[in-house]
């Protein structure tokens, strides 16, 4: 089974525990957050990444900036939940799960304006860890649907997936998204190998995708982003499953960066893209993928990596974290309610009218 990446330990005096990642694969650290400030940064330099796992940490963190609130009137407390929710939104804008869970415990605030302060509060926590459940079961279910497309292969060869970033129980509560119909298939038995490109700039597919598979005994094999095209090429690849931070109503992806270039490799080659998102990733407010708004990060990121210089000082630098991949390159998403096909702008309206 998946390592736990968030938890919460204690009672309402308790901490969000969760993986350091940024020293993931050489160190596994875990951190008790207690305060929002903490969390904040958390988020921000990728202590806790990948959507889901984002959402559930926003909602720890909107509950730590008011536990220790001495707010008796519910006006004024709620006040200080939407103060502190747009502190935790600034922290990074692609990820929708993030302002999901925020509104989220906002609305439950709202609600409940009637109850005493320290229910709210109580209500507030319990909220946040139910999100944990929630997540596992959504993952889960991806996974469920995810394994029935792992098909084609004799029983005796296993079936290769490509994935570009991190997409695992890393990056949410435990099971993962893209990783989830990895893991389903191979509890059935089946045989299942895993390239996984090692993503540019923070390496998040070197450090972490391939750590986490290591550590769950699924055979995995490392490449550098480069060599996509030549995996593919050589026939290596059966299907390729990423993750999401963001799907428009139209069915455009936001991914980490590189992945618009995988899903353009796919389609040359005939390999089926498939993108594993939970319905809390779909922002059906949005008409495209152009609307996303695209993180921008540090130079310092592509130009020091990891502590050593490798580009000249003073050197321009563009380094958004993430790009968009259009519909018509995306075969289907895989969803907790089911298997979503193209033309997106009808499948995804009739998956939320379910």
């Amino acid at each position: 089974m998946p390592i736990k990446t968030i938890e919460w330990t204690g009672g309402a005096d308790g901490a969000a525990r969760l993986i350091d990642q940024t020293l993931l694969p050489t160190e596994l650290k875990y951190l008790d957050v207690t305060d929002v400030e903490t969390m904040w940064e958390a988020i921000k330099v990728l202590r806790v990444r990948g959507a889901p796992a984002i959402g559930i940490a926003a909602a720890f963190g909107l509950y730590l900036a008011v536990r220790n609130s001495h707010t008796v009137d519910t006006t004024n407390f709620k006040a200080e939940v939407d103060k502190a929710a747009a502190y935790l939104a600034s922290s990074r804008p692609t990820a929708v799960n993030l302002f999901w869970a925020l509104k989220r415990i906002q609305r439950l605030v709202d609600t409940n304006a009637g109850q005493p302060v320290p229910s709210i509060k109580e209500m507030m926590l319990a909220e946040a860890i139910a999100m944990i459940d929630e997540d596992n079961a959504v993952c889960r279910a991806i996974g469920e649907y995810g394994a029935t497309l792992l098909v084609g292969q004799a029983d005796s060869l296993p079936y290769r997936i490509l994935t570009h970033c991190n997409a695992g129980g890393l990056a949410t509560a435990q099971w993962g998204t893209a990783l989830a119909p990895v893991y389903v298939a191979a509890e059935q038995g089946r045989h299942i190998h895993v390239y996984a490109d090692e993503t540019r700039p923070l390496l998040q597919g070197a450090r972490l995708t391939a750590w986490e598979l290591q550590q769950a005994g699924i055979p995995v094999t490392l490449i550098t982003d480069n060599m996509a095209a030549t995996v593919m090429s050589q026939g290596k690849v059966n299907a390729v499953i990423v993750g999401t931070d963001r799907v428009a109503s139209n069915g455009d992806v936001a991914n980490k960066i590189g992945t618009f270039g995988v899903a353009i490799l796919a389609k040359e080659f005939g390999i089926p893209f498939y993108v594993a998102a939970p319905t809390s990733s779909i922002d059906m407010s949005l008409a495209s993928g152009d609307l996303i708004p695209i993180e921008e990060r540090k130079p310092e990121e592509v130009t020091e990596g990891f502590g050593k210089r490798t580009a000249p000082t003073g050197v321009d630098v563009y380094n958004p974290a993430f790009d968009v991949t259009p519909h018509r390159y995306v075969t289907a998403l895989i969803t907790e309610k089911g298997i979503v096909r193209p033309p997106f702008h009808v499948s995804l309206h009739d998956l939320f009218a379910r």
